[in-house]
């Protein structure tokens, strides 16, 4: 009887011990402000994250739906796209002159110009259009929906658009759903590569501990930037599963040197040499029985990088390693915007860049929060 009460009082004692950290990192979030502002935000992203992937929203986000660089609504329309028919206005109110005739061919010409522009002949900037036959001809084939969807065309976006006439906010999301998701997945591949390394170099020591530290300097002796470039120049593959290759195989040595360090200092406490006293492999004091005591610093690992890895996305397909044509990021968006901005078509570049700047900074004070409430060493 009193071996059952003793039994039942140490498995709940090891359960309280095996779940205080996390109730209270939780109760340290909730009571952090900041913490939960950013975790909403966060959260946000996510959310507009699982619908774009799912196809709710920004499914047809390279769909033309307006003129090229169509300015946000609260610019108003561009003035430039109606200057023919100002033009066209100005010369109708001219005064009456003595010189008629030529008054009579001018009036000519402009009912020309405005029966060849209502034809598809000249397009809004008075431009004359090479292919008008021919894309006459191919909306013919088509049923006569060509050229009415083309009529239809929006002067103005809420977000504004690109010079392909897409929709900046759509653009946007479907953008960060390719940041994010390559930010995720290289980050779970380079906590996993660095926890699997650490572990095995802190657990076993010795010659292993000396190839796999000889093999981290290696990467750590490397610029960062340079080594990540040199890899994406060896691939030559662009696309989303490159480019996560790419950061989790150049990004888990931070990882590993904190695991290692850990697994060094548990692996000579008394739960692994009870462990190891009864017959328990290497493998299963590992990952059973050692892990679960560190598994909070990967997590930290995991929400650093991923805020890392999405800016390091961001500069590849700003340089051109990136994502492939016809997969669009903010990086690839802020590639166009370099050319828009010359132009003095700024909504693209400003679109992308406080989408990203929000999400990083949002997900890093949120990781600064989570890493504090983790830390055993602030009970």
């Amino acid at each position: 009887m009193l071996s059952t009460i003793f039994k039942s009082k140490a498995s709940s004692d090891e359960s309280t011990a095996a779940t205080g950290l996390w109730q209270l990192a939780l109760k340290r979030l909730k009571s952090d402000r900041i913490a939960v502002v950013s975790f909403i935000v966060v959260l946000f992203y996510f959310i507009l994250l699982a619908l774009s992937m799912t196809g709710v929203i920004a499914s047809n986000w390279n769909k033309e739906v307006a003129v090229s660089y169509a300015p946000p609504t609260f610019l108003g329309a561009d003035a430039d796209s109606s200057h023919v028919k100002e033009a066209a206005k100005s010369i109708e109110s001219l005064p009456e002159n003595p010189v008629d005739p030529l008054k009579d061919v001018i009036q000519q010409l402009n009912a020309e110009i405005q029966s060849e522009q209502q034809s598809g002949y000249i397009d809004d900037y008075g431009m004359v259009d090479p292919l008008a036959e021919d894309m006459k001809q191919i909306n013919q084939q088509l049923g006569g929906n060509l050229l009415e969807q083309k009529q239809e065309l929006k002067s103005t976006l809420p977000f504004g658009a690109d010079k392909w006439g897409q929709d900046i906010l759509l653009k946007t999301i479907k953008g960060a759903e390719t940041s994010i998701l390559v930010g995720l997945l290289s980050a779970v591949l380079a906590v996993v590569i660095g926890t699997f390394l650490g572990a095995i170099a802190g657990y076993f020591g010795g010659w292993v501990d000396d190839v796999l530290n000889w093999f981290y300097n290696i990467f750590t002796s490397i610029p960062y930037l340079l080594l990540v470039l040199a890899i994406a120049a060896v691939l030559q593959q662009k696309g989303i599963l490159s480019i996560v290759l790419i950061l989790g195989l150049t990004g888990w040595t931070g990882v590993f040197r904190l695991i290692r360090a850990e697994y060094m200092k548990h692996k000579s406490r008394e739960y692994v040499l009870a462990a190891k006293a009864i017959g328990v492999s290497h493998l299963r004091r590992m990952f059973v029985h050692i892990f679960p005591n560190v598994s909070h610093i990967a997590l930290v690992q995991i929400s650093i990088l991923v805020v890392s890895f999405i800016k390091s996305e961001v500069i590849l397909s700003f340089l051109g390693f990136g994502v492939p044509v016809g997969v669009v990021s903010w990086g690839s968006m802020l590639n166009e915007a370099q050319s828009e901005l010359i132009l003095g078509k700024w909504w693209q570049l400003a679109a992308a860049s406080i989408a990203m700047a929000v999400l990083v900074t949002a997900f890093s004070m949120f990781t600064d929060a989570l890493r504090d409430a983790l830390d055993p060493k602030l009970k």
